[in-house]
């Protein structure tokens, strides 16, 4: 009976690690861990962030992204250049080359999620459409999580950032 209720334990110790790690994979693209952060109400953009993994043997290079919760989503860098941050639109796509990881984070490359119509609220899972310039597109859900955890903790001002 003590192995039943430790092994409870643990299982209820590990669900919030396992219902936010989640992945998908479609031909040779894998995407890991989509999220988001939630937003105050009142703001009209929010973030996506991801990783992609591009196992096949020639580049590829995501092209657009769309989703229901938002009028617009757009890829954008951000950068530190002479100590100050600045962010731009990327125009032609973010190439993922062959074999390799491009890491979509606070701060770096990220999704914009713009002319939200209401906040992303903590729990919630936005659907989100990828689309590649190989014509593969991959469906996945960005998960709202808290802002104090699975490395939330930096921040970006998006207040300057035009809408188009």
């Amino acid at each position: 009976m003590k192995v039943k209720a430790l092994f409870v334990a643990l299982l209820l110790a590990l669900m919030p690690v396992l219902a936010s790690a989640h992945d998908y994979t479609k031909g040779n693209l894998n995407i890991d861990h989509p999220w988001s952060r939630p937003t105050p109400p009142g703001t009209p953009m929010g973030v996506g962030y991801l990783a992609i993994t591009n196992t096949s043997d020639v580049d590829l290079t995501l092209t657009d992204a769309k989703t229901p919760r938002a009028g617009h989503v757009s890829i954008h860098e951000s950068s530190m250049r002479d100590g100050v941050m600045s962010m731009k639109p990327m125009k032609q796509g973010l190439t993922i080359p062959a074999g390799e990881t491009v890491e979509l984070k606070p701060h770096g490359y990220h999704l914009m999620l713009e002319k939200l119509p209401e906040p992303l609220v903590e729990g919630e899972r936005i659907p989100l459409t990828l689309k590649f310039d190989s014509g593969e597109t991959v469906q996945v859900e960005l998960s709202v999580e808290p802002l104090d955890g699975g490395g939330m903790k930096q921040t970006m001002d998006h207040s300057g950032h035009r809408m188009e």
